[in-house]
């Protein structure tokens, strides 16, 4: 397993663009693949989740030809998937696994999806349930484990709210509606990220809020899903690690070009501002249904705060980078309300936890989330970390090393490459001191 030894110091100077966001990029996969005629995607995620997505979808018939970050997929309309010849394997990602569930429980064909030992370790019956009660019949490992096999086609409408806010289940619903016999209605206690919905109206599908609610939308089924040519901007969640960074290391000035600014995604830079950070937006547009703009970030003293309640469904995956940052901050960073957070990649509250006491931060620990002490419990210092697999632990605990005494060496640091393939070659060429 490749190590990666990060030596603190130096600065974050300069301006890049990120690749593209990896939420975005599967939903603009999948409904290309459902859409009639060739879809381009441009800024496609670099990340390998993103480009299992693609492969599942070529297993099942669809042609996909990709150079760099485009990628032009032919699609075959709602009902043009073939049967596939063996297992679809969504690898390290549960958004491949689940979001496809929801399309494979509304076809004729019985297929298996199945993952990595990781994804296989996760939980899914808050996908199974739902689809389940659409009509589709769906048998897991140990009752709720991948591989699950799914046998799908003549699927109902429900109206279904979902018991813990998940942006993933509420896909899988809303891709499983479009093959049913009636519309299907998705309630949410906290209203989660919308990047499917925006791209079902991009491509043509009739999908509403209703009762006057953001929390509320109901899907119409059988619509000609019209092919596109589509932008991803930058992804936020990976973004949130260089400003970690920038924040960290005193003297950074950082500025991301292109990021996506999703108003459900957004409000971890409205945290950053409330613990003091510098952080500015400019130059937004709309593209494709989506916000874009330049995220702008210098060193600053952090208060710290808490994150907690419906904050949670909107921040999870910046909540390790949140959580890293605890110890260069004044009053520290406590997370509640985040048991999700044990059932990711990893179990993120025990590895964040494990990694940041090896680097001599004061850690307390709860069932849903943690408390990291701020500076007040000294500094940190080098460690040999595992990151347990998990790509935001091994970005997270990176950059906290970046502020810490003496060198860090991060066990299996190829794992980033799930999420951001880039991540040590960016960083080091945004340090203008010692390179990692």
């Amino acid at each position: 397993m490749a190590k990666r030894t990060i030596s603190p110091g130096g600065t974050i100077d300069g301006a890049v663009e990120l690749p593209g966001d990896k939420s975005i990029s599967h939903r603009y996969a999948i409904l290309s693949a459902l859409a009639e005629g060739a879809s381009e995607i441009a800024n496609y995620a670099t990340a390998a989740d993103c480009h299992s997505t693609l492969e599942c979808f070529r297993q099942l018939g669809i042609e996909i030809e990709g150079k760099d970050a485009r990628v032009r997929i032919n699609g075959k309309g709602l009902h043009g998937l073939s049967k596939p010849g063996r297992a679809l394997d969504a690898e390290n990602s549960g958004s491949t696994l689940r979001m496809l569930a929801g399309v494979l429980a509304g076809q004729p064909f019985a297929s298996t999806l199945t993952g990595d030992e990781s994804l296989r370790r996760r939980p899914m019956r808050r996908v199974i349930e739902p689809l389940r009660q659409m009509g589709a019949e769906i048998e897991g490992r140990e009752g709720d484990r991948a591989p699950l096999e799914i046998r799908g086609g003549n699927l109902r409408g429900i109206d279904y709210t979902p018991p813990t806010p998940s942006a993933q289940v509420k896909s899988a619903i809303l891709l499983a509606g479009l093959f049913a016999d009636s519309p299907t209605t998705v309630r949410e206690s906290v209203c989660t990220r919308d990047h499917t919905e925006l791209a079902l109206r991009e491509f043509g599908a009739t999908i509403n809020a209703i009762d006057g609610s953001r929390g509320t939308v109901r899907i119409q089924p059988g619509p000609k899903l019209k092919a596109r040519q589509l932008t991803v901007p930058g992804d936020l969640s990976t973004a949130v690690f260089l400003i970690g960074a920038a924040l960290i290391l005193p003297g950074s000035s950082l500025m991301l070009r292109n990021v996506g600014l999703n108003p459900t995604r957004a409000r971890v830079l409205d945290f950053f501002i409330s613990i003091g950070a510098p952080v500015h937006v400019a130059s937004i547009q709309s593209r494709d249904g989506e916000l874009a703009g330049d995220v702008s970030v210098r060193h600053a003293a952090l208060e710290g705060g808490t994150v907690a309640g419906n904050q949670v469904a909107e921040m999870i995956d910046e909540l390790p980078m949140l959580a890293a940052l605890g110890p260069f901050t004044e009053k520290g960073i406590e997370i509640h309300d985040a048991a999700e957070l044990r059932v990711k990649e990893s179990d993120r509250i025990a590895a964040l936890a494990e990694g940041l006491r090896q680097m001599g931060a004061r850690v307390e620990e709860f069932p849903d989330g943690m408390r990291v002490e701020g500076r007040a419990a000294g500094k940190l210092h080098g460690a040999k970390i595992d990151p347990q697999g998990d790509h935001r632990i091994a970005m997270a605990l990176s950059v906290a090393a970046l502020g810490a005494e003496g060198g860090t060496t991060i066990r299996d640091a190829e794992c980033v490459g799930v999420s951001f393939p880039e991540f040590f070659a960016t960083l080091d060429r945004l340090r203008a001191a010692e390179s990692i």
